[in-house]
C-alpha cells in the first residue's frame, strides 16, 4: 500500500471511530501524492478520497476513489455554472486513475480544489450545532477568530468546492471552515496536521458549548411527561412496537430499532421538543436517513394504551398527508417519484424512539442519526437558536437525482429482507439450519433455545445484533414465551415469521410409556407450539402486515410406527394446529404451514440425546448407520439433512407460495406410508 494511502486510511479510521467527530458513513477524507503512470512511466499527481457511501471508521484502500489531480482541476475550465453543477459528478469518472476503486462522492471537488494536500470533511455534532445556529457566523468568529471561517449554506457539489477553495486562499492562516447548515472541513500540510486541525475545531466548538451553553436548552420537563421507570417503558414500547411498525410499513415493509437512551428521553419530555422536531434535521446525512422530520406522539407516557394507539393512527394519517404535500410543494418535472410517505423516526415521549429502515442496520443508523440531530439542536439552542436549512433545500437534497442514482446502485434486496423471524429450538440441528438459511436470505432472526448458551453461539454465527439476537426460551413456560416475543419486538420492531421447531422425543412401547413421558412430549411439542403461536399471533394481528407460521412437524404425524405413541400423538397435535390456525389467521393475511421431516439424524439434537440409540435398537441397526438405514427405506434413497428442512421453510415463507396455507410439505426422501391423502 502506498504510504500516503496507508496514512490516509489510518487517519480516517481514527476519526470515524470517534462518534463525537463524525457519524456513521458521514464525511470524507483525502490525501494527495504521486504515483507512476504505468502507460507513460512518469509520475502523475493523484488524489485519494473516500468514495461514495463508505464509512470512515471501517474504510480500507478499496473504499477510496483515485483520481488524476491535474484532470480534476482542469474541470474548473469547463464548469458550466451552479445551475448545471450536477453534470460535474459524471465528469469525475473521466478523472479516475486506473481500474477499480470506489465511485467518487459528491464532495470530491472540495477535496481536489483546495490547495492543501490533506483534507477532512466531517459531521461532528458540535460543529453542526454552530452550523445550524441562527448566530452561526458571529459565533464562529467569536470562537475561532480568523482560524476557522464561516461558509454560508450551499448544497454539496462542485460550486461548494470552489467556494471553500476561495475562502481558504483569501484566509491563508485558516485551518478550516464551518459549512453553514452542514458540518466542518479542515486541512493541513501533512496527514497528522490535518487530523490535528479537525480535532481542534471539534473540541474547541464542544468546549464552547459546554462552557457557555444554557443548562436547559430544551426548556423544562412537561408536566406528566416524566420518563416511565425502565421496566414500565420497555413494556410500553413492546406493546406499541407492532402498531408503530405496521404504520411505518404502510408503503413498504420496514425493520424497526428501539432506543430509550438518556438523550432521547430527555428531549422527548422537554417543553420545546414538538417545535424543534417539527423544524426537522439539517445536515444532509441526517435527513437522508431520518426523513425531513419525525412523527411525534403528543400524549404523556401514562395515557391509556388504547388512546395512545388511536392517536398514533391519527398522527400517522396526518403525517402521510403532510409529507405528500411537502413533496408536491417542491417536486418539479424532473424530480424522482415520491419514495414513500411513512415516517422513518417516531418519538414516544417518556418511552423512547423507534426508527425504521429496510434492514436492521439502516434502522439503527437512522436512530443514531436522530440522536446526532438532538445533540445538534441542544448545542444550537444552548448558545443561540436552532435554524436548520429551509424546507426547499431539504427537498433538493432528499430528492436529488445524484442521491437517487446512489440508491439505484444498491444491490437487489434478498428475498426475506425486512422480515423478522423467531425460531424455537434454534441452538442445534434443524433449528440452527433454519436460522442460518433465513438470515442468509436477508431476515432478522431471534434465535431461541432452552440452552441459552447454544442460542448465543448460533446468533454470533449469524453475524450479531444487526442480524440476530439470542433468547433463552423454555416453550412450555407461557411467561417465558411472552418475554421472548417482547425481546423480538424490542430488538427488531415486530415479528413476521415464526418457526415452531423446539422438540424432543422418547421412543418407548406403549406399556413402557409413563405418564411423565407423555406429558413432557405434549408439553414441548403440542403446548409449546400453541403458546408460541398464540403469543406471536398477537403481534402479527396488531401489525396488520400478514406473516407466516411454520410448524416443523414430522412424518410421524401421519405415519403409524411402533414404540412411538407419545411422540407421534404430539406431532399429530401439531399437524392439526396447522390446519386450525390456517383457518383462523387467514383473515389477517397470516399463512400457517407445516414441514414433515423424517430421519434427520446428522446434526440433530434429538437423535444425539438418546432418540437415535432408541430408534436404532427398534430397527436392529448400529446407531452410526441409522441415517443410512432411514435413507434406504425411502423412494429417493437419499439421507435427509437439516439444511433440507431449512430449504422447505424458506420456500414456504419467501413469497413463492403466497397463496398457500394449511399445507404440510413432506421432506422425508419419499416415504409412501406417509403420503398425504
Amino acid at each position: 500500500m502506498h504510504s500516503t494511502v496507508q496514512a490516509l486510511v489510518a487517519r480516517s479510521n481514527r476519526l470515524g471511530a470517534d462518534p463525537t467527530t463524525t457519524n456513521y458513513a458521514g464525511g470524507n477524507t483525502s490525501a494527495r501524492g504521486e504515483a507512476v503512470d504505468p502507460v507513460t512511466g512518469h509520475p502523475v499527481p493523484l488524489l485519494w478520497v473516500k468514495g461514495s457511501g463508505g464509512d470512515l471508521g471501517t474504510l480500507t484502500e478499496d473504499g477510496l476513489a483515485v483520481l488524476r489531480l491535474d484532470r480534476l482541476r482542469a474541470l474548473v475550465d469547463v464548469y458550466p455554472g451552479v445551475e448545471r453543477e450536477d453534470e460535474m459528478v459524471a465528469a469525475l469518472d473521466f478523472c479516475l486513475h486506473g481500474r477499480g476503486g470506489a465511485a467518487p462522492s459528491i464532495d470530491t471537488a472540495m477535496h481536489g480544489l483546495l490547495d492543501a494536500p490533506h483534507v477532512d470533511h466531517l459531521h461532528p455534532d458540535a460543529g453542526i450545532a454552530l452550523a445550524t445556529a441562527a448566530d452561526g457566523p458571529a459565533l464562529t468568529e467569536e470562537i475561532f477568530g480568523d482560524r476557522v471561517i464561516w461558509v454560508p449554506w450551499r448544497r454539496p457539489g462542485f460550486q461548494l468546492g470552489l467556494d471553500v477553495a476561495a475562502v481558504a486562499r483569501a484566509n491563508p492562516g485558516a485551518i478550516g471552515v464551518i459549512l453553514g447548515g452542514h458540518g466542518i472541513t479542515a486541512w493541513g500540510a501533512t496527514s497528522e496536521e490535518c487530523e490535528r486541525h479537525s480535532l481542534e475545531i471539534v473540541r474547541t466548538a464542544q468546549a464552547y458549548l459546554d462552557e457557555r451553553g444554557r443548562p436547559e436548552p430544551f426548556g423544562p420537563v412537561l408536566p406528566g411527561y416524566q420518563p416511565l421507570p425502565r421496566d414500565e417503558r420497555r413494556a410500553r414500547a413492546a406493546a406499541l412496537a407492532p402498531v408503530v411498525r405496521g404504520l411505518a410499513s404502510t408503503d413498504r415493509p420496514q425493520v424497526g430499532h428501539f432506543t430509550d437512551s438518556d438523550v432521547v428521553l430527555d428531549f422527548t419530555v422537554r417543553q420545546k421538543h414538538p417545535v424543534l422536531a417539527a423544524l426537522g434535521t439539517s445536515c444532509p446525512d441526517h435527513f437522508l436517513r431520518t426523513k425531513v422530520r419525525p412523527m411525534v406522539l403528543d400524549l404523556p407516557p401514562t395515557a391509556p394504551l388504547g388512546e395512545t394507539v388511536a392517536r398514533l393512527r391519527d398522527l400517522h394519517a396526518a403525517y402521510r398527508d403532510e409529507y405528500r404535500a411537502y413533496y408536491e410543494r417542491h417536486a418539479g418535472p424532473g424530480s424522482p417519484p415520491m419514495r414513500g410517505a411513512d415516517p422513518a423516526v417516531v418519538l414516544i415521549p417518556g418511552v423512547g424512539m423507534f426508527s425504521f429502515g429496510p434492514d436492521r442496520q439502516t434502522a439503527r443508523v437512522a436512530g443514531e442519526f436522530y440522536v446526532n440531530a438532538i445533540n445538534v439542536m441542544r448545542g444550537a439552542e444552548s448558545v443561540s437558536r436552532y435554524a436548520p436549512i429551509d424546507e426547499a433545500e431539504k427537498f433538493r437534497i432528499e430528492y436529488w437525482s445524484l442521491e437517487e442514482a446512489k440508491l439505484a446502485r444498491r444491490p437487489k434486496p434478498k428475498p426475506l429482507v425486512s422480515r423478522i423471524a423467531l425460531v424455537t429450538g434454534a441452538g442445534s440441528g434443524i433449528g440452527r439450519a433454519v436460522a442460518h438459511r433465513l438470515a442468509a436470505e436477508g431476515a432478522c432472526v431471534v434465535v431461541s433455545d432452552r440452552d441459552g448458551g447454544a442460542a448465543t453461539r448460533v446468533a454470533a454465527e449469524l453475524g450479531g445484533g444487526d442480524v440476530a439476537v439470542a433468547v433463552a426460551l423454555d416453550v412450555t413456560d407461557a411467561r417465558a414465551v411472552a418475554a421472548a416475543v417482547r425481546a423480538a419486538v424490542l430488538a427488531f420492531g415486530g415479528l413476521d415469521l415464526v418457526v415452531n421447531n423446539a422438540g424432543l422425543s422418547l421412543s418407548k412401547p406403549l406399556l413402557d410409556t409413563t405418564e411423565a413421558d407423555w406429558d413432557v412430549q405434549h408439553d414441548v411439542l403440542a403446548k409449546g407450539s400453541f403458546l408460541v403461536s398464540r403469543e406471536a399471533a398477537r403481534v402479527l394481528v396488531e401489525q396488520g402486515m400478514g406473516g407466516d407460521v411454520v410448524y416443523i412437524s414430522s412424518k410421524n404425524s401421519v405415519f403409524a410406527g411402533p414404540n412411538n405413541v407419545a411422540y407421534a400423538a404430539a406431532k399429530a397435535d401439531q399437524a392439526h394446529q396447522v390446519r386450525l390456525l390456517a383457518a383462523e389467521l387467514g383473515a389477517h393475511g397470516v399463512r400457517v404451514n407445516g414441514v414433515n421431516p423424517d430421519a434427520v439424524v446428522r446434526g440433530s439434537g434429538i437423535f444425539a440425546g438418546g432418540w437415535g440409540a432408541q430408534r436404532a435398537a427398534v430397527y436392529g441397526v448400529p446407531e452410526e448407520k441409522l441415517g443410512e438405514y432411514y435413507a434406504q427405506r425411502t423412494l429417493l434413497k437419499r439421507e435427509v439433512l437439516p439444511e433440507h428442512i431449512a430449504d422447505a421453510v424458506f420456500v414456504l415463507t419467501a413469497g413463492y407460495l403466497s397463496r398457500t396455507t394449511g399445507m404440510h410439505v413432506p421432506v422425508d426422501g419419499g416415504v409412501t406410508a406417509a403420503f398425504l391423502r
